[in-house]
């Protein structure tokens, strides 16, 4: 079965954007193992707001590899004819995609999509770059999951910028 990765950036106390939105706090001097996970995975999920904002800026996926996109979203009707819209029972969706044959499943944007996931016990690891910033406000990566959820570290690595990454194993029931 495949796996899905939820891979973020996430500053110190735990943000994954600004008080305004904004991620340029985030590092892009390296590739942060990047390159290797992309090795891994063929598809990612992304919520709506995700898929709004990078149809807003330019050249906003230039850097990723050619995917499989799902974008999940119960408001939209139309997205690009080369993505695939997920809406209604995203969890007897998401366990179908999870069923088929591929590779592993980067969930990336955003924090809704990834506390819905998470609640349904669909996550299977956690991999989060904490850059050495406390921004102090912003939208927090996790806000709304019902109970507590124990993870199992497999992989930690600290780069000389500050940045530490960070992986874990999910385990559900």
């Amino acid at each position: 079965m495949r796996k899905i990765v939820l891979g973020l950036a996430v500053s110190l106390d735990g943000y994954i954007e600004g008080p305004n939105g904004e991620y340029d706090w985030c590092f892009t001097d390296q590739d942060y193992g990047l390159n290797e996970f992309f090795k891994r995975i063929d598809s990612i999920f992304v919520g709506r707001k995700t898929y709004e904002m990078a149809l807003a800026e330019e050249g906003q996926e230039s850097w990723l590899p050619k995917l499989k996109e799902y974008i999940f979203s119960n408001t939209l009707t139309e997205i690009s004819p080369k993505k695939t819209l997920i809406s209604g029972d995203i969890e007897a969706k998401v366990r179908e995609i999870k069923n088929q044959k591929g590779k592993d499943i980067w969930l990336f944007g955003g924090a809704e999509l990834a506390n819905t996931l998470m609640n349904l016990g669909l996550v299977d690891e956690i991999w989060l770059s904490i850059h050495p910033i406390i921004l102090g406000t912003g939208k927090p990566l996790f806000s709304s999951l019902k109970e507590r959820k124990w993870l199992t570290l497999t992989d930690s690595k600290v780069y000389e910028s500050g940045l530490v990454s960070l992986k874990y194993d999910c385990k559900w029931g």
